[in-house]
Formats: structure tokens, sequence, C-alpha cells
């Protein structure tokens, strides 16, 4: 594995290679394996019939998709050929075929005569490659081998019973036998090329093992499917291919994967760092490679280098040194049962060849002498044959020191000798040293694995820390799987803590705890339950008290100081994940809170007690950009969503009214406009006010809002009863109604959270301004807890076609824009958009989890739906202004996608089964809001289509209640309208 592969002590199969696989589920580093599993699995192995693929892991591979190899009616084996120049195939092994792609021969080394026959029409040659693929008939014949004499001895079955072990190439002595050229008598005369002229003994064995073969494998057919657009390049011990195949020469940058590097204005154009992490200043030139380093500037490394394998310990040595055209690695070796490290150097241009003059550090061995002081017998036994005399054997490399740890210094010394009194050489000549290939079984593969790992998770802490801190829209999910999968989560949550702990943006924070909450879910497996659920429990309140005060340091410590009882099984996992999604939610709603900034009220005169106050709106139906306004997408990176105000059949459908009383209580009444049947509430104490924060409580909404208003303080030392009457000298009737279903999607919520407001601020003797009210439905919104972003308000408050903005900063402020129609659109508009009511009621609590957590994790399709869903509003806006529906609803069924995708689970089978229905007739249609259920909302192709649509729909079975409805766009936004004292409907 090791001695003829100067440039990983793991083999060729696990040199890893600059590249990075963004779709990999697991961060990891790739390795020649996994790419050459890869094209196995998904490029040369799909269609094929059952048998046996076998491949070498000795080569690079590169292999186009689709390739459709036909496997139709195929016996016998196949080889995988790949183009190579006649030049490159004089040292290597190429396939001969006829017409019809069935092997004649197979050459290795052939002469110059044998590979011009093998040329095809695009003047290459087919290389052997090392992939052939057995049928279960020929796998059969193969396996019938290996329990009798000779053949047996190729296994440990055979070297078990005693049997001289042989070896057998699967080329030139398995394949070659089926080639259909090959004559009987030349098969068994013949020899793999990778062995010698041996002795009389191997030959005869050989050739009973090859008539063996002969018997049992010449009736199976060998063909070749040659792919002309791969490409197959052999792993060779040459530092200048290994570089090359390393790098991208003529790159215009540096390939920096799974690095960590701290200036990288300072690596050189087509470089390669792979796992590594560099602190200070490292230059690295054009066309050389770090790899499994952690290095402390200054450092340079000029061109044609390889550095593996060293760590801060070992940088001092590079210090002041210009390296140049040399191979420098750390190994990790175990001699006697101890383990140490050896240090290795050679030059780019030796050779590990047995063959010639040989050189070492780029010169030759004369030269190398004379400049360092080593004579041969330093290196070599004096009985060693000067055609044994090369780099392969030469006792170059310490690796024990009788008084100290060895360094890189033991080696680099050689590059340039110092006038030090021969200190260097003595010190060289005192170690014990074994050659490159003595030093081979001593490699600790282990260990090397470890400390490689080790130093990936280094560098992988570094990361997810920089990509937090900077705000950066990249996944750390594939990180956190493979922290948790290699277990060492424990130290991804500490730089988490410490993330969290010492940022100075809410948003970070947020995010950081959200890594949290994804460590511990992925940590549980799968199991332990939901993901999404409520994140209460009482353990967890100390912890959650010091971030409601804005103790983020505190906060952070007692979270996880908590979180270390409930890692011991998967639900106690599970549950602390959903606690620290409430952390973030906290942090969240801080930071939304800050839109108070842009709430602010005028006084106006005090209504006499009993005058109602009445605040009327409009729904909203949402045409684009929507998700993109839901803390903290709206200020993490910026919202914009264009809505209509609506009435649904001629009617604003949401109210509320509001008066002064002489009693000093609040009497809340939630339900429809008719006041007999709406449900009552007294509430004479502030213990009755304490559940406004759970939105299921009755009333919550209503009193929320007396809170966000400013009439009461929760936590004031003064009664109920005393801040009003010191107030107001009285109390207050609030009274809330929506004409339309629970979950309509149609923003009711938040547009009857400003229509409470706007009636309490009015009765209480303060004006506030609309675009102030959306800021205020914003921050009640987070006091009542149930969160949701500010389109719903935007829609309902302000007047007809509107797009809302919101930038990616705090505090968060949102402004909005009418926008200009043609003279009739508005009209047109009317005609030509209906609702369905699809009878589903939409659960929108854990569908809002959900999306945040993918927008935390920063999942890359949904980051890009968010370019997309801010993109298309502004497109959108462009169509309202030219007045086309076709364009509006070709925007509208594009927006019901990124709404799918944004929350997958939205679109409920019966609503899918009523838009195939819709769709001839309509330019595009989408569900209202955020989906799940709801109403479904229609731009028709024809004007008035309600009873034509309801005779379509009438004909389809399995819809459900459903029902449809008349829409306008509503041009006045919110009323306020105070009523005389008298009039109390």
């Amino acid at each position: 594995m090791g001695r003829d592969f100067p440039f990983d002590d793991c083999g060729r199969a696990f040199t890893c290679l600059p590249v990075e696989n963004p779709q990999a589920p697991v961060e990891a580093l790739v390795c020649n394996l996994d790419c050459l599993l890869d094209v196995m699995t998904h490029r040369l192995g799909p269609g094929s019939p059952p048998g046996v693929w076998v491949c070498s892991t000795d080569m690079l591979l590169s292999v186009p998709p689709n390739l459709g190899i036909s496997w139709d009616d195929f016996r016998g084996a196949r080889v995988i050929a790949f183009p190579g120049s006649p030049t490159y195939a004089m040292n290597h092994g190429v396939y001969l075929t006829d017409s019809q792609g069935f092997v004649l021969d197979i050459y290795y080394q052939g002469t110059e005569a044998e590979i011009q026959r093998c040329v095809r029409p695009d003047g290459r040659v087919p290389l052997v490659s090392g992939v052939v693929f057995f049928s279960v008939e020929t796998a059969e014949h193969l396996l019938a081998t290996h329990v009798s004499p000779p053949l047996d001895a190729c296994t440990y079955m055979g070297l078990d019973s005693g049997a001289r072990p042989v070896q057998l190439s699967l080329f030139f002595d398995i394949l070659l036998c089926m080639a259909r050229s090959v004559s009987r008598e030349d098969f068994l005369a013949g020899r793999p090329p990778e062995m010698g002229q041996g002795d009389t003994d191997v030959a005869s064995y050989l050739k009973g093992a090859r008539a063996q073969l002969w018997r049992e494998l010449r009736d199976q057919p060998l063909t070749m499917v040659y792919v002309p657009d791969g490409s197959y390049s052999y792993m060779t011990s040459s530092a200048s291919e290994f570089l090359h195949s390393h790098t991208l020469p003529g790159a215009p940058g540096p390939q920096i994967i799974h690095s960590q590097v701290e200036e990288p204005q300072l690596l050189g154009a087509g470089c390669s760092v792979i796992s590594c992490l560099l602190e200070g200043p490292v230059h690295l030139g054009p066309g050389s490679v770090l790899q499994h380093c952690h290095l402390r500037g200054p450092i340079y490394i000029d061109t044609g280098c390889f550095l593996s394998g060293l760590d801060i310990a070992q940088c001092e040595a590079l210090h002041g040194l210009k390296l140049c055209d040399v191979v420098l690695q750390g190994h990790h070796v175990r001699l006697h049962g101890s383990l140490s490290r050896a240090f290795t150097l050679f030059g780019r241009l030796d050779s590990w060849e047995r063959q010639g003059a040989g050189t070492y550090l780029n010169i030759s061995w004369s030269e190398f002498f004379k400049k360092t002081g080593i004579r041969d017998w330093d290196l070599w036994d004096p009985d060693t044959l000067p055609t044994e005399r090369c780099l392969l054997s030469a006792r170059l490399f310490p690796v024990l020191h009788p008084s100290r740890a060895l360094g890189p210094q033991d080696m680099l010394w050689m590059l340039d000798p110092q006038e030090d009194g021969g200190k260097a050489l003595k010190a060289w000549r005192a170690s014990w040293r074994l050659s490159w290939e003595q030093l081979q079984p001593h490699l600790d593969r282990a260990a090397t694995l470890a400390s490689r790992r080790d130093l990936f998770f280094c560098q992988a802490l570094q990361k997810a820390r920089h990509v937090l801190e900077a705000r950066q829209d990249l996944c750390l999910r594939p990180l956190i799987r493979a922290a948790v999968r290699e277990g060492c989560p424990g130290l991804l949550l500490t730089t988490l803590d410490q993330v969290a702990a010492g940022a100075g943006n809410p948003g970070v924070a947020a995010r950081a705890l959200a890594c949290v909450a994804d460590v511990l879910g992925c940590m549980a497996e799968g199991q332990g339950g939901l993901r999404s659920g409520p994140a209460a429990n009482p353990e967890w309140v100390r912890p959650f008290s010091y971030l409601e005060c804005g103790d983020l340091a505190g906060g952070v410590e007692a979270l996880a100081q908590e979180r270390d009882k409930w890692l011991s099984r998967p639900a106690l996992l599970v549950r602390a994940a959903r606690h620290y999604e409430g952390a973030g939610q906290i942090l969240i709603r801080q930071a939304v809170m800050t839109a108070q900034h842009f709430v602010s009220t005028e006084p106006v005169d005090l209504p006499a007690p009993g005058q109602w106050v009445v605040a009327e709106c409009p729904a909203r139906v949402d045409f684009s950009g929507g998700w993109s306004d839901t803390p903290p997408i709206a200020y993490e990176f910026g919202g914009a969503v264009l809505g209509l105000a609506v009435r649904v059949d001629g009617r604003r459908p949401i109210g509320a009214r509001a008066r002064r009383i002489l009693e000093p209580e609040l009497w809340l009444a939630v339900g429809p406009r008719q006041e007999e049947m709406a449900m009552k509430i007294v509430c004479r104490s502030l213990d009755d006010l304490q559940d406004y924060c759970q939105p299921h409580s009755p009333g919550a909404l209503l009193k929320a809002a007396f809170i966000c208003a400013g009439i009461v303080h929760i936590r004031s030392e003064l009664s109920l009863c005393e801040q009003l009457l010191h107030t107001f000298g009285g109390g207050f009737e609030l009274h809330t109604w929506s004409e339309l279903p629970h979950g309509s999607g149609l923003g009711t919520s938040s547009i009857l959270a400003g229509a409470a407001l706007a009636a309490l601020q009015r009765v209480a003797g303060r004006a506030v301004g609309t675009e102030a009210l959306i800021h205020a439905v914003l921050h009640l919104e987070q006091v009542l807890t149930t969160g949701g972003g500010w389109q719903d308000q935007v829609g309902g408050l302000m007047p007809g076609i509107k797009v809302g903005r919101s930038r990616a900063q705090l505090p968060l402020k949102v402004e909005v824009e009418e926008i200009t129609v043609p003279q009739g659109f508005v009209q047109t508009l009317n005609d030509h958009l209906l609702l369905v009511y699809t009878g589903k009621t939409r659960l929108a609590r854990n569908l809002l989890q959900d999306v945040l957590r993918s927008w935390y994790a920063r999942l890359p399709a949904v980051v890009q739906n968010a370019h997309a869903l801010v993109q298309q509003t502004e497109e959108c806006i462009e169509a309202f202004h030219q007045g086309s529906l076709p364009l509006l609803g070709q925007y509208l069924s594009s927006y019901w996608q990124q709404k799918k995708l944004m929350a997958p689970g939205c679109e409920p089978l019966a609503v899918r089964r009523m838009m195939d229905v819709l769709a001839p007739y309509v330019h595009g249609q989408s569900l209202a809001g955020a989906g799940g259920g709801g109403f479904l909302y229609l731009l028709t192709k024809e004007p008035r289509q309600k009873e034509a649509l309801e005779a379509v729909l009438a004909k389809t079975e399995g819809l459900g209640k459903y029902s449809i409805h008349l829409v306008e766009v509503d041009t006045q936004g919110l009323s306020l309208q105070l009523l005389r004292s008298e009039a109390s409907t």
C-alpha cells in the first residue's frame, strides 16, 4: 500500500483530493476511494445486471454522467476502458478489440506496432483502467478455481494448507485467457508483467495455474466499453504528477478545501490547501499543495512543494526558510511498541525507480554528498551493490535521537547546510535512521487517521465560529452530523456556547442556539419524538429568565448547565433541543421588539365614557414575497412582500370597537359582530391578565393589546383598579370580531391586533398613524408569543395594492410603498379575482417552527428560496405596473411553488385536487398565507367566473365543504370612527 506511493501513509485509496461535495449530508474529506465509489455507484453501475464489479484504487477516474452503457444480451465479463495517447500507452496496458467490442488481446508496454493496432478513430487508445464487471455465471466459474490446486495457493485457504503462495494478475492472467485472439500455447507460455524472470519452479507453477484458468474461463466472452469523454490517471510515484493531479494549473485563485486560512491573499493561484488550519502569514506558491497541516506563520513555501502531516510544534523549523520543489511530510511511526513522529524530505524531481543514476533533493548524489558532508556509507551498507543504491534504500530519515524529540529540522538542514561546525550533520549521524523501504512497516495508520480526524474537527470548529460570527449563509448541518457521528459533539457544543455568549448581535446568538438545538436533535438519531412542540418546562425557567433580562452570557451558561442533565437518552435530547429553540425565540422576540422605536402617538381629546370608537379593516391577500417578512428572515436577510387589501363578498370582515366605562374593570368580548353571540370576559385584577402571553387562552390577544397600548402595566405595584382610576377615571370595554373562519390565511389575527390597538389608543386619547400601528402589531405579537411577520398588518391596515419592505438590519423597520396600476386595472382585478374557502383549517405554529429551523440551518434550498421570494416581489411590482393578468398569474403560481419549498407539507391532498380541477380556468392560483388550508385565491382567465367555477367544483368528488367568495380590492384600509355614545352596535 505505501512503498510505491510516497505521498500518503494510508495509500492511494485514502489520498485526500481537492474536492468538496456541497450536497454531502455529512461534512467529510473526499478521498480517492469516495470518488471511485461514487463513479461505480452513480456512473458505471446503474443498469448493470446482477454480478460482481471489481475496481482498483490506484488511479483517478472521471466519468461523465448519463453514460448509458447497454447491457442487452450481456454475458461473460466486461472491462471499462478510458482514452489515452499512444505515447502514454507505451508504459501502460491497452485493449485490442474487434468492431463488436469483443476483446482480442491485452498488451502491456506493447511495441509501437501493437499499440498502433489499438488506435481508435479519435486517435486515442483504450487504456486498461482497473474496472471490470463479471456476470454471475463468469463469477461462479472464477470462484470454482480457488478450491482446486494449483490456484488454491492464491488464497489463505491454500496457504493454510501449506501451499506455496503465488500471485496472479487480474488482467494478464484471468482476463487474458478470455481474449479471443490469444492462443492456448501463447497463454500457457506467457507470464504477467509484474512477475520478473524468476526461477523455473514459479514458471512451471504458473503454467499449471494458467491451464486451470483456461479450462474454466476460455468460453466466457470478454467485451469492452470505451468511455471517450472520461479520463484515467494512474497514481504514480512522481511528485510532479501528484501535484498536477491535486492542483488546478491556470486557476485564478487557490483551492481551499475543508480548511481555515487567516490570510488567504497569501495563497498563490492554482495551489491547493486541503484539511489545514493556517494561522498568520503563510505564503504558498502556485502549484504547491498543503494537506493535513496546522501551521502558524511566518512561513514561506514557494512553487512545486507538497507538505503534509505537520503541526504547530514543527512550525519553528520552517521559519526563515523558503521551500521550493520539495516534499516534506510528518509521519506517525510505531517503533518497539511506542508511538513517535518521523519526518521525511525529498525533491519534486527525485525518482523512486531503482534504475538510473538517481538524485536526492533534485541534485545528483555526488553533489548532495559534497554539499552536506554525508557519505555513501552513511546511507548504504558497504556490500550494497551500486545498482541497489537508490532513494528507496538510502537510510536518510531519522526516527529516533538519543536525547531529544525529532523535528523537520533534522531533515531541512540538508537544503542549506550552515556553518555550524557540523552540528546538524553530527545530530543526524547520531540518530537511528531508516530508509523509505524500512520505514513503511513502522507507519501507524490508525494514529495517522486519528490525527487527521482531530485536525479536521479543529478547523471545522473554527469554520463554525467564523460562519456564525461573520453571518455567512452557509449550512452547518453537515458539519454537525459529522461531529455527532465521529463522537465529538462536546467540542462543537462548547464552541457554539462561546459564540452565543460573546455575540454582540441577537441574530448571531439566536442562530448559535439554533445550532445547539440541531446538535441535540442529531444526537437523538431520529428517535425521541417530534422536534416541534412546547418549550416551557419549569427546569428551563432560570436560563430563560437570564435571557429575558438581557444577560446573554449568563443565559447561555445556565442553558449549558441545564443541557448537561438532558443528554442521557433521545427523548430528553429532543426536549432539550425544543427548549434551545425556545431560547432562540426569546432573542428573536427581543430583536423584533426593536420595532417599538417606530411606534409613536399624538395626544387627542379623550372620548366621553360610553362613546364607541370603531375600527374596521379589510382582509389581505399576499401576491408575492411571503415568508421573507418573518423574523428572523425579515431582519437577517431583508423582506419584501406585495399584498392587496381586500373586501370579501363586499364586506370588510375584521374589526374592533372600544369605549370607556365607569367601572374600573376591563370588559372583553371576542366573537361575531353581534354582541349577544360573543364570548365575554371581565378582568377585575392584574391576575386576570396574567395569561396574556398564552395565545390559546380566552381573550389573550385583547389582554396583550391593553398592555401594549400602555393602558395597563402588568408589572406595576398598583392594582388594576388603581391604575385605571388614576389615569382614565374608569375602565374599558373592547370587542373584536372577524367574519372569516379560523386559520383562513388572510392575515386575520394580525389585522385584528391592529384594529384592537387602533381602537384602544384612540379611546385612551391618543392618535396613532398606520405605519406606527404596523410596528405596534409586531411588538404585540411578540408579547403574545405568537411571533409572526409584518405582511398581514401591512396588507390589511394599508389600503389597496402595496409592497412592504424591511432591510437586513435592526431596529426592525417596515417601509410601505403604494403600487400604481393602469387606469381601470383595479376593476379588472376585481372581476378576475376569486376566493375559494377550502374547508381545511391550517395549523401554522409547527409550520413556523419548521421554517425557522430550516432558515437557521441555512439550508441551501431555503436560502436560495429567500432570494427568489424577494427578487420575484420586485418583478411582480412591474407586472402590476403593466396591468398584465397572465404575468401576474404566472407569478402567483410560481409564488405557490416557493411557499411549498419554504414549508413542505403546506398543500393538503384535497387542496391539490381542487387546484388541478381549477387549473384550466385560471392564470394562476395560490393558497393564502402560509398555506396548509384556509382560502385559495385565483386569478381567472375570464371575468366574473364565480357561478361557472361553482359548477366545475360541484362535479368533483371528495372536495369536502368548500365555498367560493367574491373579492375586491379595498382602497380604504383601516377606518376609525367615533360613534355617538348611545350607539352600541
